[in-house]
């Protein structure tokens, strides 16, 4: 009975820590994920004008003014 700290075990002092690591992994993962999405959204943003270009979507004037806009 000398093993168990007085009946409280291992469980009782440091139990809480694994949730709480879990809890920090979710969060993190959530952050890297919405952070990661957001640095693309300026190069998309060039990449689709440039589509709509060469689809003919836009002419030139206008091509360049948004590319403009965008940099």
């Amino acid at each position: 009975m000398m093993g168990n700290f007085g009946g409280w075990g291992w469980g009782m002092g440091f139990g809480w820590l694994i949730p709480l690591v879990i809890i920090g992994l979710v969060v993190w993962a959530v952050v890297t994920a919405t952070r990661s999405g957001q640095s693309h959204r300026g190069d998309s943003a060039l990449g689709i004008l440039k589509e709509r270009y060469a689809r003919g979507e836009i002419d030139r004037e206008t091509y360049q003014a948004m590319r403009r806009d965008l940099e």
